[in-house]
């Protein structure tokens, strides 16, 4: 048996809300249908975000309502608060992402709220979760660097994780929000935080900024950490972090993980295939960084792994 590693694809959500092209309901169900179609169980679909802030994720309901045929998949979407929480409930999202910012300074840009008063209302939206049967995820964003405030405090990040379990998240996330962390830190603080709180409970979220978010994954693989956001042709960054650019593409992640021997469950040419897909109804150039070289593995019927 070989080892499994979840890949949850937020190219729906994270990937599309900081684009010049809105996509429509339609097309961003395809492009999920898509993903799920190429072995992708996990997909972050949408935010309940106003849509004066991220037009992008307007009709989020909409969309949910458009996958209810689909089974056996987890259908995560962000929650800045309690409305948020309300709305994904009523529209029957799986698992709800509550993201706490790392720096004061981070989390009133993101939330116009204090890191403090965003953990009372994650405390009130776990308790609702619990009764309501959803699954809660706890994302800490500008885990490494903080574009306002620098270097992030790794002791900060400990903290928070373990307010968070304390809460009842089901999983804590550890954002690379700017892509500013390196494989030494990464491996640091991951491998603390799996002591500490069980590596099963613990994910990565890595930005390819400087080029280093599958260095980065690999030492957090090493760390033992076995679930990971990653996008679809590599496509996101932050509306509200200067200087975040786009996430690891799904791509990428997906074959170096297959050829390290790791099950991701996951048609790397089909996963391709939406890549260019969403590429094209973006209008901007989509894939990762060794598309060229699987293109052409694909034409002399090579593989891919």
């Amino acid at each position: 048996m070989r080892d499994k590693v979840l890949i949850n694809d937020v190219g729906p959500r994270d990937g599309l809300q900081n684009q010049s092209s809105i996509l429509s309901v339609e097309q961003r169900i395809q492009v999920i249908r898509g993903l799920l179609n190429a072995g992708v169980r996990s997909v972050e679909v949408g935010a309940f975000v106003s849509p004066k802030a991220v037009p992008a994720m307007a009709n989020t309901d909409q969309v949910l309502a458009g996958l209810t045929s689909e089974s056996g998949i987890d259908r995560q979407v962000l929650v800045p608060n309690a409305k948020g929480y309300e709305l994904a409930r009523r529209a029957g999202a799986d698992t709800v992402v509550l993201v706490i910012c790392a720096s004061e300074t981070m989390n009133q840009r993101n939330v116009r709220m204090s890191v403090e008063d965003s953990m009372a209302q994650a405390r009130e939206i776990c308790r609702a979760a619990r009764t309501d049967g959803i699954r809660v995820v706890g994302c800490i964003a500008v885990a490494w660097q903080c574009p306002f405030e620098g270097a992030t405090d790794p002791g900060r990040v400990m903290d928070l994780a373990g307010q968070l379990f304390a809460l009842g998240v089901d999983d804590v996330n550890v954002a690379d929000t700017i892509g500013a962390a390196n494989p030494k830190v990464v491996n640091d603080l991951m491998g603390a935080l799996a002591r500490e709180y069980g590596a099963s409970r613990l994910a990565c979220h890595f930005h390819d900024t400087r080029a280093l978010a599958l260095g980065n994954i690999y030492a957090a693989l090493e760390a033992g950490i076995r679930k990971f956001d990653s996008a679809v042709g590599g496509i996101g960054g932050c509306p509200f972090a200067p200087g975040a650019t786009g996430n690891a593409a799904s791509e990428d992640v997906v074959m170096l993980l297959e050829q390290m021997g790791l099950d991701t469950g996951i048609d790397l040419a089909a996963l391709m295939d939406v890549g260019k897909l969403v590429g094209s109804m973006l209008g901007v150039a989509t894939g990762g960084r060794a598309d060229t070289w699987r293109r052409l593995q694909l034409e002399k019927g090579a593989p891919l792994i």
